[in-house]
C-alpha cells in the first residue's frame, strides 16, 4: 500500500487563454503520517525535441500533511512566450505534474495541451507572427498519463 494515492486532479479553467495561469485541484489520500513535506512540481513542456526548452512554472512543498484525504489548489503563471520555440507554440504539447517525498519523484501525470487561436478564421489561416493574446489553451483533462 501505498503512503499517498493521488484520487483526482480537477483542470480549473479550462479552456482558458494561454496567458491565464494554470490551475488544478489535487486531492490525494495520506495513509500514514508523513516527517517531511511533499514537493509539487509542474512542468511546462516548450518543445518535444529539445528539453532546454521545458518551464517549471511552480515547484512548492505541501505540509505537514494530516493523515486522510488532502485537497489543495496547484496554480502557476502561464510559460514564458519568449523562451518558447515560435514554431511550436500552435502545436500540442504536454504539462507535467509531478509529485516527490524526500527528493524521491513517486507519480507524474502529463497532460495534453492544445494550444490553437479562439477564431476560426485564425486557425484556418494562421498568421505569420504568432498573436499570444488571441490563443487558447485546452487541457485534455480526462485523458491524463499517470507514471508511478
Amino acid at each position: 500500500m501505498s503512503l499517498v494515492n493521488i484520487l483526482n486532479i480537477q483542470v480549473l479553467d479550462n479552456p482558458s487563454y494561454f496567458t491565464n495561469p494554470f490551475q488544478f485541484e489535487i486531492t490525494f489520500e495520506c495513509n500514514a503520517e508523513l516527517k517531511e513535506d511533499l514537493e509539487w512540481k509542474m512542468v511546462y513542456v516548450g518543445s518535444a525535441d529539445d528539453k532546454t526548452h521545458d518551464q517549471v512554472l511552480d515547484c512548492i512543498m505541501v505540509g505537514p500533511i494530516p493523515v486522510g484525504i488532502n485537497k489543495f489548489i496547484f496554480a502557476a503563471d502561464a510559460p514564458k512566450i519568449e523562451l518558447l520555440p515560435k514554431n511550436n507554440l500552435l502545436e500540442v504539447t504536454v504539462v507535467l505534474l509531478s509529485c516527490a517525498y524526500n527528493d524521491q519523484e513517486f507519480v507524474r501525470i502529463g497532460y495534453y495541451v492544445n494550444n490553437e487561436y479562439m477564431d476560426e478564421e485564425m486557425r484556418l489561416e494562421p498568421p505569420e507572427e504568432v498573436i499570444v493574446e488571441k490563443l487558447q489553451r485546452n487541457i485534455l483533462a480526462d485523458k491524463p498519463k499517470v507514471t508511478r
